[in-house]
């Protein structure tokens, strides 16, 4: 600093960007609340809402995919499982102004889909039926779309695991049993199991994704638990 105690330009402090401060770094210092205990989803959400289309189309990529699986899960309709999907999204975009991270994302994000899916459920709009054309111009139902697809997906499982068609089959049969008895649990009880056993997610998410304290969460799971063994339990044998 000259001695006319005056800043030059060079004193001032450079921006992030000159200083190789990483984009992670200059957005925690842009966002202040948005630091190390938000998770990456949360991060991105925060971005959205100030304004970030870029991190809302990563957000995109990251979940949809999973929210279409847990969704398909709940109401055995793909067509079904992606239109609640895009109205997932589209709710979430909306709501990016008041986002505030007191949870992680994904519970936000599945209370949302759990919310949706289960009125699609109660509403029978999930029920199969649906006739639309295939490639060759044929009306052909959702129930034979589905049952193509999987045959298809059947036929490529054999090929990938080695097994013997025999085997393939046998495997295949038991798991759309197992399927069909989750199917069967009253709706809380599938969507507890869908997010805890195949989306992974932990106690306190999904308490919050269905508006319940986590011990009756345990309550709900070791009631659907304990169905599914009884309904499944020639399985094992």
């Amino acid at each position: 600093m000259p001695p006319d105690g005056k800043p030059q330009p060079e004193d001032r402090a450079k921006p992030f960007a000159d200083n190789g401060v990483s984009k992670d770094m200059e957005a925690a210092a842009v966002y202040p609340s948005m630091n190390r205990d938000v998770d990456r989803d949360g991060q991105l959400m925060l971005r959205v809402r100030e304004g970030d289309t870029q991190s809302f189309t990563q957000l995109l990529e990251r979940q949809r995919g999973p929210v279409i699986h847990f969704l398909f899960r709940m109401v055995q309709n793909q067509a079904i499982a992606e239109e609640l999907a895009q109205e997932v999204f589209l709710r979430v975009y909306k709501s990016r102004e008041t986002y505030e991270p007191t949870a992680k994302f994904t519970t936000w994000l599945y209370r949302i889909a759990t919310h949706l899916a289960l009125n699609v459920i109660r509403d029978g709009k999930h029920e199969r039926g649906q006739d639309r054309l295939d490639s060759s111009g044929a009306v052909r139902s959702q129930t034979q779309q589905d049952e193509a697809g999987d045959s298809a997906s059947a036929r490529q499982q054999v090929a990938d695991s080695g097994l013997s068609a025999e085997a393939a089959m046998v495997r295949n049969a038991r798991l759309e049993e197992v399927r069909e008895a989750i199917s069967a649990l009253p709706e809380k009880q599938r969507a507890a199991v869908m997010m805890h056993k195949y989306d992974n997610l932990g106690y306190a998410q999904i308490a919050g994704a269905l508006g319940c304290s986590e011990s009756a969460l345990k309550s709900l799971l070791f009631r659907a638990y304990e169905t599914l063994r009884a309904r499944l339990s020639h399985l094992a044998q």
